[in-house]
């Protein structure tokens, strides 16, 4: 199925109807001609809808995979679903404080929602499209496939969760992006929408608008491409180490840190001593996207080394 027939698709389905119903309906007849005619205006139309800067159309299936670098430094999202803690840092001169809402924190998980759309974003702007903005529009379907996330009922139900965790989790930080620090307070999403398909009340389109502090970012390019295996990783945790290492080891030939200090920078509700046992078992599963662990017993440290 080609992109304009799975756009033509979600147009045109009928309440109730399937993808595999409505493209055997509509791309099975032999009216061939009245689909092809609709593409072709839908190629003259679709600049004219970009150039409104109302959203973004996040269509770019071959995005590389990027992040930024402010989240990926401070623990911004929750490890475990659930945990509403609220949540003081200080690194420096930056202040973060994490405010959970009624269903808990964000998790690094939820934290997809702002890779989708980063990633979309930038490729937009690296490709000179049109319309670019912290508005973000896009197919569920999509987001499900890029993250890696299976596209069963349940996993549209799960990212109706994710979104409303977004929205309702608060940081109030004084965190510098292109050049400006100001102290602020905002959701990790400011809102979001979701068109559902009569029948099944299963999403098709969904608009994410993003912070403006999180935008503001992406414009400046801060952000850091991520390894393709990245959504393969189950553990909360070592999603969280890969940022870390992803953030701070760049182009060095390695990157040590100390065992509790990586234990900070995680923002993990686990105790210290679960937290060694974690990292000694990330270093001996040798498995995390990139990089090679290695943790010395003796010194209580850690070292990631590029691959």
């Amino acid at each position: 199925m080609t992109r304009s027939q799975l756009e033509y698709i979600q147009k045109h389905a009928k309440p109730g109807e399937s993808y595999e119903q409505a493209y055997e309906r509509l791309f099975g007849q032999k009216d061939i001609e009245s689909i092809s005619y609709y593409q072709g205006i839908r190629k003259t139309l679709a600049p004219k809808r970009h150039t409104q800067g109302d959203f973004f159309v996040a269509d770019i299936m071959d995005a590389s995979i990027k992040d930024d670098t402010a989240s990926m430094e401070h623990p911004l999202f929750a490890l475990r679903s659930g945990d509403k803690r609220i949540r003081v840092y200080q690194h420096n001169d930056t202040t973060i404080e994490v405010r959970p809402g009624s269903r808990g924190l964000a998790t690094i998980h939820d934290k997809d929602v702002w890779i989708y759309c980063i990633s979309q974003l930038v490729e937009g702007m690296n490709r000179g499209k049109e319309g670019i903005s912290r508005t973000v529009r896009f197919t569920a379907y999509d987001f499900m496939v890029t993250t890696n996330r299976r596209t069963d009922g349940d996993s549209y139900k799960r990212m109706g969760e994710a979104l409303e965790r977004l929205s309702e989790s608060r940081i109030v930080t004084n965190i510098a992006t292109a050049g400006k620090r100001e102290r602020s307070g905002f959701g990790l999403i400011d809102s979001w929408h979701v068109i559902e398909r009569s029948g099944d009340n299963r999403m098709v389109s969904v608009e994410v608008t993003l912070p403006d502090w999180l935008y503001r970012s992406v414009k400046a390019k801060q952000v850091l491409t991520l390894h393709p295996d990245y959504f393969r990783l189950r553990k909360p945790l070592d999603r969280r180490i890969y940022e870390l290492a992803r953030k701070h080891c760049g182009s060095q030939a390695k990157w040590l840190i100390s065992l509790e200090k990586l234990y900070i920078k995680s923002g993990s509700s686990a105790s210290l001593r679960e937290f060694r046992r974690s990292a000694k078992q990330l270093a001996d599963n040798n498995q995390l996207p990139g990089y090679r662990v290695a943790f010395d017993p003796s010194s209580d440290k850690v070292t990631f080394h590029p691959r």
